[in-house]
């Protein structure tokens, strides 16, 4: 199907990311899209008392995961080509360093290769001292249209 009026429909438009911060998800977590750029974005978690904790009052380890695969999708949507839309993550590998402390925690993902089909995107958790606390890696599907 070469219709390019369904692949602009499909492919989100720059203001897309615009209501990020509001979706209520995001604003429970408090997620904030801190950057976006081709192939590059950074989100913002600022740690709170609603934040769900881990071992020793740290950032909770499936937040730090949602954070490193929320952090793919801006990053990807940005350099997404004409004639493809996303189909959603493919694989998620995350490897927790240390704990995660602070006034906030930042997860900064960088797309390192493009593929038809797949998208690799390097991820990396940092904390509000600068302190590396997690790596992500996650495979991008990708769908033509």
């Amino acid at each position: 199907m070469d219709d390019p009026t369904r692949a602009n429909q499909e492919s989100p438009p720059p203001e897309y990311f615009d209501g990020f911060d509001d979706v209520p998800f995001h604003r429970y977590l408090g997620l904030r899209l801190a950057e976006r750029r081709p192939d590059h974005a950074r989100l913002r978690l600022t740690i709170g008392d609603e934040t769900p904790t881990g071992i020793g009052g740290s950032v909770n380890g499936g937040v730090i995961a949602t954070m490193i695969d929320m952090a793919v999708i801006p990053a990807v949507f940005t350099g997404i080509r004409e004639g493809t839309q996303p189909a959603g993550t493919a694989d998620l590998q995350v490897t927790y360093l240390r704990q995660a402390h602070g006034a906030w925690i930042e997860a900064e993902a960088t797309v390192i290769k493009r593929g038809r089909q797949l998208c690799v995107v390097e991820v990396s958790v940092t904390n509000d001292s600068g302190t590396l606390c997690a790596r992500g890696r996650v495979l991008y599907a990708l769908r033509a249209i």
